[in-house]
């Protein structure tokens, strides 16, 4: 097999899925190749990687490349893990620019304006690397982890639709954590189901594997006080100023005065409680990513823990080096042995087109659903009709999705404009137009194709 690393001078990406990649059976046999723009950073992971094969007597063959045409050519699997340009700084625009044409957006990274902008710039690189895929490994399954997830692939598959693209992103992990902490039992004893769009993704239904006994009344009578004894953002941000000393460990970025504290334990309590008292649902999605898409968010989210879980998001991305450990965490490699090995697993969320998946949403729409794996693919599998009130949330973003997907594949600017009149996180027409000529200039080159 010859699986391809997109992004791969990224060292926690890239060591991070080759340490996935020699720990399977399965995978390890394989021929991987390293891709990226950034030849110096992709040296180094490169390095790093062939003194590990040589340590360790793998029989894994890992070359790396800048061609994508060299790497793409009769590949297998090709998984894609990529930004353009400086991460923060553009990050920083997405947040504060609109906010100061009066836009109370949360976070701005997948929902809102903040993710329209992130949208317009990442899209267009991955949809030459899928032009390229099609014509060269046309039978390759894709797996994105780039964000904004459900923009991306839904943008992929109007344009390439015989492609094998899913998209994948560990939000889900969420559950393992914490409901055995709130239900007091191992997670391999329930079973859940999960279901909505990446990162405004809800638990719909949770039972005792031994009995049937539905699990959720207690789930949500426990929540509160669960999530109320965890550690806040500001709590990390103050310890680290306080200490100063990070460490990696289990996959996480912690302190090493207490390394079971992790920067991804923060959750949005303000938020979370609003979603469980008022809808009745537990957001799989933990921190402050689920508030980025309801317009009323901005009202009860906890604005300080988000502040500083983005500074420490900072430091923690900053700060953390890339290794490889032959360990699995991430749910990709896990996908590729079920399809090789024909096992029919069921995979807890993937994102790919509905196709009736979810009753009450259009069939192009990219949806975060249950799947099974198996050597004919990633095939989702159908909810029950979800709870009126989130069905309307998830049908709020229809049109942001369908006109995000337009702005990008006609390059209008007008079309831009209009995206930002359907999002409900938008309640401000005037200085629309100005705020997207502001942010084309500010993120030149990444955006300037809009017209």
């Amino acid at each position: 097999m010859k699986i391809v690393l997109i992004g791969a001078g990224s060292a926690q990406f890239g060591l991070g899925a080759l340490g996935e990649i020699f720990a399977s059976p399965t995978m390890r046999e394989s021929e991987v190749v390293l891709l990226d723009i950034n030849s110096k950073a992709l040296s180094a992971v490169d390095k790093k990687c062939q003194a590990f094969i040589e340590e360790h007597a793998l029989p894994t063959r890992v070359s790396a490349t800048t061609e994508r045409s060299v790497a793409l050519k009769d590949a297998d699997f090709v998984i894609i893990s990529i930004e353009v340009g400086h991460r923060f700084e553009l990050w920083d625009l997405d947040r504060t620019i609109p906010q100061q044409y009066g836009i109370t957006q949360v976070f701005g990274e997948n929902g809102g304006p903040g993710g329209l902008f992130h949208s317009l710039r990442v899209i267009p690189p991955i949809l030459e690397i899928c032009e390229d895929a099609q014509r060269l490994c046309p039978e390759a399954v894709i797996f994105n982890y780039s964000n904004p997830m459900s923009r991306i692939c839904t943008t992929v598959h109007r344009k390439f639709p015989h492609l094998n693209f899913v998209g994948l992103c560990h939000e889900v992990a969420s559950l393992e954590k914490h409901l055995p902490n709130i239900l007091g039992v191992p997670y391999e004893q329930l079973h859940v189901v999960a279901g909505g769009l990446n990162h405004f993704s809800c638990l719909l239904e949770a039972t005792y594997r031994e009995n049937g006994k539905d699990a959720y009344p207690e789930i949500l009578a426990g929540a509160h006080d669960y999530f109320e004894s965890l550690p806040g953002a500001s709590d990390f941000l103050r310890d680290y100023r306080e200490k100063g000393d990070l460490v990696e460990t289990e996959g996480f970025v912690a302190f090493q005065t207490d390394r079971e504290k992790s920067f991804r334990s923060w959750v949005e309590r303000g938020l979370f409680k609003a979603v469980i008292d008022l809808l009745g649902l537990l957001p799989i999605t933990t921190d402050s990513h689920f508030g980025e898409y309801p317009g009323w968010a901005h009202d009860i989210v906890d604005h300080q823990g988000i502040v500083d879980f983005y500074r420490y998001y900072q430091i923690c991305l900053d700060q953390a080096e890339g290794k490889i450990e032959l360990v699995t965490r991430e749910r990709v490699v896990p996908i590729m042995e079920a399809i090789v090995n024909d096992t029919g697993m069921t995979e807890a969320a993937v994102n790919i087109p509905n196709q009736g998946l979810i009753e009450g949403l259009p069939a192009e729409l990219v949806v975060e659903i249950p799947a099974r794996i198996s050597a004919k693919g990633v095939r989702g599998v159908p909810l029950k009709p979800l709870p009126p009130a989130f069905l309307g949330l998830l049908q709020n973003q229809v049109a942001v999705h369908m006109m995000t997907t337009e702005a990008v594949l006609t390059a209008s600017k007008k079309a831009v404009v209009q995206t930002l009149l359907v999002d409900p996180v938008v309640n401000k027409v005037r200085g629309l137009e100005d705020m997207v000529d502001v942010m084309i200039d500010r993120q030149r080159p990444f955006l300037d194709y809009l017209q």
